[in-house]
């Protein structure tokens, strides 16, 4: 098993690589229009856990699929997940003013700014998949990639759980309907970081792609009802974002639905389905385990 010295080792090498391939592949602050370019490295670069690349390379570990066949999805799939963050914080939205220990992209900048940031990082984002160099991979699987990523941020993914979020405050919802919406809200793009890896396999095995998936699908469901623990349970400064959030705007949750101590149980659950579907792999994929139990530890 990879120790936690190991793990933390990767995380760190993995998000100095993911800030670097970002920076390269976002638009110089000096290049007109500078303000777009300015609000769009500001809510990029510097910033978050970059879980969704991490998963990227911990699968391509797991695939022997070398880092640098990587960067272009990896970069792809974090554009995604900060133009979701940027729109989702907007008044009209969740109305945050702070994110990742700073301002948010509207308070920093204006709403309009905020808003044309994100849809640039959206149209970026598949620029880069289907552009990028560094994605070595036949057309075919490049297409796919492209599909992948399009079809987890979509009305069927990330949008789609969004809009069932802002329709569900003030309700009630059972434990089937609140995980579809965390399967897609949430969910979604964290199986796209781990599919997108798969994809740049050539060929892979249809069980290995299978696994993955699973593997992805528990873990993007113990990120989220981690979330909402920690919203509960932490504070402001711990997050870089506001506590309390989703109680205040009388959102539905796991603790509210389960309790404490039965939304950690369920973490727990998910956390051991997602190394169960990781049995047919080796060492190779320690760092994905260890990951999943990242996920339901972390304070953040």
């Amino acid at each position: 098993m990879t120790s936690n010295n190991a793990l933390q080792e990767f995380m760190g090498l993995c998000q100095s690589r993911a800030e670097a391939a970002l920076d390269c592949r976002l638009p110089a602050e000096n290049r007109m229009p500078e303000r777009l370019h300015q609000a769009m490295r500001y809510s990029t670069l510097g910033g978050g856990k970059r879980l969704r690349p991490l998963l990227t390379y911990a699968t391509g570990k797991a695939l022997n699929i070398a880092p640098e066949i990587l960067d272009g999805a990896a970069t792809a799939v974090e554009m995604i997940h900060v133009y979701s963050l940027i729109h989702d914080d907007l008044p009209a939205m969740d109305d945050d003013a702070l994110r990742r220990g700073k301002p948010t992209c509207h308070v920093a900048f204006d709403e309009a700014t905020a808003i044309l940031a994100g849809d640039a990082l959206q149209a970026l984002a598949f620029h880069v998949l289907a552009h990028d160099p560094s994605i070595a991979v036949p057309a075919e699987n490049r297409i796919a990639m492209i599909e992948c990523l399009a079809t987890a941020c979509g009305s069927h993914g990330m949008v789609g759980g969004q809009a069932i979020d802002l329709d569900s405050v003030g309700k009630i919802l059972d434990l089937p309907a609140l995980e579809n919406m965390h399967i897609r809200k949430t969910g979604a793009l964290i199986r796209a970081s781990v599919n997108l890896a798969a994809l740049a396999k050539n060929p892979i095995e249809t069980v290995q792609a299978d696994r993955l998936d699973h593997y992805a699908k528990c873990i993007g469901l113990s990120f989220q009802i981690k979330d909402d623990i920690l919203d509960e349970e932490s504070d402001t400064q711990t997050l870089g974002k506001t506590q309390g959030k989703d109680r205040d705007h009388n959102k539905p949750n796991y603790p509210a639905l389960l309790g404490l101590a039965g939304a950690k149980q369920k973490a727990q659950e998910l956390h051991e389905a997602a190394l169960d579907s990781l049995s047919g792999f080796g060492d190779e994929a320690d760092l994905l385990r260890e990951l999943s139990r990242f996920i339901i530890d972390r304070r953040n």
